[in-house]
């Protein structure tokens, strides 16, 4: 099979589709693999790296996608790429197709097979394409929302761990998914004060076996959330519904309640956000301020941390795009019933349930 890796071109995108060792394990299997001139130097990958494993290196964008069958990314393809992608060429990456109506559109109407990492689902429930970003996510979250906190930038001027003699800050965390427990870590290990609330009491008691004591369980509901952003300095979103719109959990009448130069990081944003304020937002210009709380609502946070976030990525997705390549996407998907739960639109129809209707 013939795979492409263009470069990404979402704003402040580093991250590269594949790494050279990725590369190295479809060449040996006799695939070829066409790379984007320049597509992995963000991520500390060189032509010459992918090169020397046997990649073709292409000039253009437009060359990668014309002459793959199978496109392997990293973000959703933005409008400038969508005439690029033909009728029966697998698209491989991140869709989040919850979020946006032109993507779901464009990408019916070309008649490619998109198969979206983040509804890959194994036998367990989890969902082994997203884990890695949603860990890095997690715990950015937390770095930067530790940084917005500061006075310069209209924080509190809060330093989340404290020091001796002053209280820590505090935490509130929406969501004991990846996310939740991956911040809830981080914010652990600062030395802050963590409350993490979910609906699912089995998260909140697999939560409190496994961090520190000083990490609060709490189940949630409007009532309860109302009460706790009066007094947390950094509040965390990071609920996840497979495949569809993130609820909002966070309503802009509740922004009055609390304290100017509160933090709020949504990382729930991809799937359009648990907070009713939240639109999303770059690297370039990560936050905005409402009712004097500041937003940091950026959609692909794991983007600033590229080398890690990408190696993370071709760890768990290889093995996925190694199948494909190796049997086609039909036959890889009657085998693998994980992979084929990715499948979300085939042929100009929408197959994953939660996005049926969704945008009629």
């Amino acid at each position: 099979m013939k795979i492409g890796i263009p470069k990404e071109i979402k704003n402040n995108e580093s991250r590269v589709g594949m790494t050279p060792a990725g590369v190295f394990e479809l060449t040996k299997k006799n695939h070829t693999v066409f790379v984007q001139a320049t597509a992995g130097e963000g991520s500390g990958f060189f032509d010459a790296d992918y090169s020397k494993v046997g990649a073709t290196i292409l000039p253009t964008i437009k060359d990668v996608y014309s002459q793959s069958d199978m496109i392997v990314k990293v973000k959703e393809p933005i409008a400038e790429e969508y005439p690029l992608i033909k009728e029966n060429q697998i698209v491989f990456t991140y869709f989040h197709f919850a979020s946006s109506e032109p993507l779901t559109k464009a990408m019916i109407e070309s008649k490619s097979i998109c198969i979206a990492y983040e509804t890959v689902e194994d036998n367990e429930g989890t969902l082994p394409l997203l884990t890695p970003m949603s860990e890095v996510a997690g715990r950015m979250a937390v770095q930067q929302g530790a940084k917005y906190l500061e006075k310069p930038i209209k924080g509190r001027g809060i330093l989340l761990g404290g020091v001796p003699g002053v209280a820590p800050g505090k935490v509130l965390i929406l969501g004991a998914g990846v996310v939740g427990v991956q911040a809830a870590k981080m914010a652990a290990g600062l030395g802050a004060h963590v409350t993490i609330m979910d609906i699912n009491m089995k998260r909140l008691r697999y939560v409190n076996d496994v961090l520190p004591s000083h990490v609060i369980t709490a189940f949630s509901s409007e009532y309860s959330i109302r009460q706790l952003i009066k007094t947390h300095d950094l509040i965390i979103g990071g609920v996840l519904v497979k495949g569809g719109k993130a609820p909002k959990l966070i309503t802009r009448d509740m922004l009055k309640e609390m304290r100017p130069g509160t933090v709020i990081v949504d990382v729930a944003v991809d799937q359009g956000g648990c907070f009713e304020t939240t639109k999303a937002t770059t690297h370039e210009d990560p936050t905005y301020i409402i009712d004097d709380v500041v937003h940091y609502c950026v959609a692909n946070m794991p983007g600033a941390v590229p080398y890690t976030s990408t190696i993370a990525l071709t760890n768990v997705t290889l093995s996925y795009i190694l199948q494909i390549a190796n049997l086609g996407w039909e036959k890889a998907c009657e085998l693998d019933a994980s992979l084929s739960k990715g499948l979300n639109i085939v042929k100009g129809e929408i197959v994953y349930k939660e996005l049926e209707g969704l945008f009629d």
